[in-house]
């Protein structure tokens, strides 16, 4: 699964890490996500908010496609459409799958495979560190991120099983 999410920039957030986000009126800074289907990290870049999914999408794929070769299906929200579902399948040997709910439905609702996801950004806003972006580069962000992913991993080591 692919997607982003805004967060807060601190003001001593580097200039290439912020950006207007429309959306929110403020700015922010954006983390965009590929994890698979047990919610583990597999790629991560961090962006200013005004960096279209799309874009950013480009360039993660492209990283996650060399380093996971046996990544075949990605799934993502409405704003992954377009030109990016023929690039994915031709350059990247991927498939695109837009996840997209019906038009009746109304406020946030996490669709079906998209939970997997956004459980990722609500264990992300767990460290206090992430909560907001303190970095003044974006690869120290994208390792912030990086870090994180060892505690998730242990807690569902550690989480007691059912006999």
């Amino acid at each position: 699964m692919i997607d982003s999410q805004s967060v807060m920039a601190d003001a001593v957030a580097g200039s290439d890490s912020r950006g207007f986000d429309g959306g929110k009126n403020i700015n922010r800074c954006k983390q965009h996500v590929v994890v698979d289907t047990l919610g583990l990290l597999l790629g991560v870049m961090v962006t200013a908010a005004d960096t279209g999914d799309r874009t950013a999408a480009h360039v993660l794929l492209g990283q996650v496609a060399d380093t996971q070769h046996q990544l075949e299906l990605v799934w993502s929200d409405g704003g992954y459409t377009g030109s990016l579902v023929a690039h994915c399948l031709t350059v990247l040997a991927l498939v695109l799958a837009i996840v997209k709910g019906s038009d009746d439905m109304r406020g946030f609702v996490v669709l079906p495979k998209r939970w997997i996801v956004e459980g990722l950004f609500a264990h992300l806003m767990r460290p206090r560190r992430l909560a907001r972006d303190f970095e003044r580069r974006t690869a120290s962000a994208e390792a912030m991120v990086y870090w994180s992913m060892p505690l998730l991993m242990t807690s569902r080591l550690a989480r007691p099983h059912p006999v």
